[in-house]
């Protein structure tokens, strides 16, 4: 009798642990992802609604071809002179158009919609293709900067907002520029470029294969996803113990996964990421956030860029694929919850350009 007394306490001791480990596992894999909140907005919105306004410092990244060439930053881009650079200047208009989007009541809509107004003129839209015209320009903010007013186009096309409808009309001929640009660029470019910094290919490539799917432009999808495999398809082992670089604002094993699960089937992204990343699908996977050390350092800071960017890569992944990479969830939200938290009144260096970082992986 106390034998079987001790043998059903075991097994009742084992259930219950069965239990617990299946419901530890659960909670881990079904970890909600951040998401953004009104006072995230009111936060986030605070530093492009000024910045976008703000001239100088500025890095124009210009090819300088005679005296003629030397002016200020808004007479060259009346739209995107501010925040710093021109990309930058970009995605922070794609910030105020995408947090009116979210938080359509925000108090400060009115001032967005007259600063986009302002900036988005067909007469100023006019000027910048103008200048992406010049001969000296013709490798301007390639590619950074052309995914990013893509992107800004493609969050204008799908926007309710009535005013919105002008807007997207004054843009589109400067995204018809950048399309023609990357349908005479992207045949040429014979190896992907991997770096953590602007001009990663893989990153550039989501932006393009969301603006093509939103415009219906079947041919454009269809260079991407070419492109996408061609450059990609056999990588494995990416080696992620090598991340991050010490600049790095990107991850390029990440972007990597996070473009070929666009252009991929369900089931062929999963086979394809068991070889890319190996070690993702395992539950105790670990990756720590990375360590921004001095954020008065332009470079230095863009640390935390990366650590948003990590974000949501792995929601994206873990939206694909709940059930075997649900538990990436909790790791984007450890990148996000260590940078989030500096970006209010940071210096410039940083707050130029890292509230469209965060709201990328917030707002989804």
């Amino acid at each position: 009798m106390k034998t079987l007394f001790r043998l059903n306490i075991i097994l009742l001791i084992s259930l219950f642990s069965c239990v617990n480990s299946a419901t530890d596992e659960i909670i881990v894999e079904s970890a909600p992802r951040l998401k953004l909140t009104n006072d995230d907005a009111q936060k986030l919105v605070q530093l492009p609604i000024k910045c976008i306004d703000i001239e100088y410092p500025n890095k124009l990244n210009q090819v300088i071809g005679s005296d003629a060439d030397l002016r200020s930053p808004k007479e060259f881009h009346p739209a995107f002179y501010g925040c710093f650079d021109w990309h930058s200047a970009v995605h922070g208009h794609w910030s105020l158009v995408r947090l009116l989007k979210e938080k359509p009541q925000m108090k400060e809509k009115s001032r967005i919609i007259n600063g986009l107004k302002a900036h988005l003129s067909k007469e100023n839209i006019t000027i910048e293709i103008k200048y992406f015209r010049d001969s000296l320009s013709q490798g301007f903010e390639r590619t950074y900067g052309w995914a990013w007013l893509l992107k800004l186009a493609d969050e204008l096309e799908t926007w309710d907002e009535p005013q919105a409808k002008q807007l997207k009309e004054n843009i589109r001929p400067l995204a018809e520029l950048i399309v023609e640009r990357y349908e005479k660029f992207l045949p040429k470019l014979h190896y992907p470029i991997r770096v953590g910094t602007h001009s990663n290919t893989a990153f550039a490539l989501c932006m393009v294969y969301d603006y093509a799917e939103t415009m219906k432009n079947e041919s454009l999808k269809k260079l991407v996803v070419e492109r996408a495999i061609k450059f990609y398809e056999t990588d494995t082992e990416c080696p992620l113990s090598w991340e991050p670089s010490g600049y790095d604002f990107l991850s390029p094993c990440f972007e990597e996964a996070n473009l070929m699960r666009r252009v991929y089937s369900k089931e062929k992204f999963k086979t394809w990421l068991e070889k890319f990343l190996p070690e993702l699908k395992s539950r105790s996977f670990k990756l720590e956030p990375a360590i921004v050390s001095d954020r008065s350092d332009g470079h230095l800071v863009h640390l935390d860029g990366l650590n948003f960017s990590r974000a949501w890569c792995l929601y994206g992944i873990a939206k694909t694929l709940p059930e075997e990479y649900g538990h990436l969830v909790k790791i984007g939200n450890d990148h996000i919850n260590y940078s989030f938290d500096n970006l209010v009144g940071d210096s410039y260096e940083g707050g130029h350009w890292l509230a469209s970082f965060a709201l990328l992986a917030l707002a989804g």
